[in-house]
């Protein structure tokens, strides 16, 4: 298991003069040079901007000269194991902030094999979505029983078990009032300011439905499953880059 008061602690020995804050320091600028190549870094450290272009080179090497290391561990990352304890106190949290970065002028076009794209990993690993899908109907029973309104969850529709993808949301739920909420799920076993894909159509449903969407974010999903809630318009809440177009010779206009 990985300590970080531990490994804070050996690498400040190797590191002549070195202060606590000044290794924490840069594991966050590591940690947004990883984010920003879509890979995890270490819970704790959150990524900080304005890393040095020297630094950004140094861990894009790192990464392609280790391609077989660098990908057990994104392999390891990926593992779906349920978590043990099923309570959901506390799992709540409140969504990162939106936050803009300046790219300097030197900056390094970033570019890795699409096996490290952890957010694309993350999409395409259907047993992890499955299973968060799940704990989300289970938190969804409890959140409405607490309400004082058992008898909605009976009614709880997992859309995209039943229906399958499409609709734009994966579960259909209640609010107090009994109005419908429209719930789609995204998980990770990466941390909370981990990326994610939206699909243009859940996009779109995200705007139509206003209010009563909501997009799910569970994360830390093997460690201890913590979630944090976007209602409304995605478009509000992240920054959406394009990375995927599709292709053809025919286009509909007007």
């Amino acid at each position: 298991p990985y300590h970080k008061s531990e490994h804070n602690q050996a690498l400040r020995q190797l590191l002549n003069g070195r202060s606590k804050s000044s290794v924490e320091l840069k594991h966050q600028n590591i940690s947004a040079v990883l984010d920003a190549l879509g890979l995890p870094y270490i819970n704790g450290y959150k990524p900080r901007g304005n890393s040095q272009l020297l630094l950004r080179k140094s861990v894009h090497a790192y990464v392609l000269e280790h391609q077989q290391t660098v990908g057990a561990l994104v392999d390891a990352l990926e593992e779906v194991k349920l978590p043990g304890d099923k309570t959901y106190r506390a799992a709540l949290v409140e969504p990162p902030a939106r936050e803009v970065l300046v790219r300097t002028p030197a900056s390094l076009r970033q570019r890795l094999p699409r096996k490290f794209d952890y957010a694309a990993r993350d999409e395409a690993n259907r047993k992890l979505g499955r299973a968060g899908e799940q704990w989300v109907i289970g938190y969804e029973q409890q959140r409405l029983t607490e309400l004082g309104h058992p008898e909605l969850f009976q009614r709880l529709d997992w859309v995209s078990d039943t229906q399958g993808d499409g609709a734009g949301f994966d579960i259909l739920s209640f609010e107090e009032d009994a109005h419908e909420r429209f719930i789609e799920v995204k998980t990770t076993n990466g941390g909370v300011g981990s990326s994610f894909l939206v699909s243009h159509n859940e996009l779109e449903f995200s705007k139509e439905a206003g209010d009563q969407f909501h997009l799910y974010r569970v994360f830390q999903f093997r460690d201890g499953p913590r979630l944090f809630t976007l209602p409304g318009d995605l478009s509000q809440h992240v920054h959406l880059k394009p990375t995927d177009y599709r292709a053809s010779f025919r286009s509909l206009v007007g």
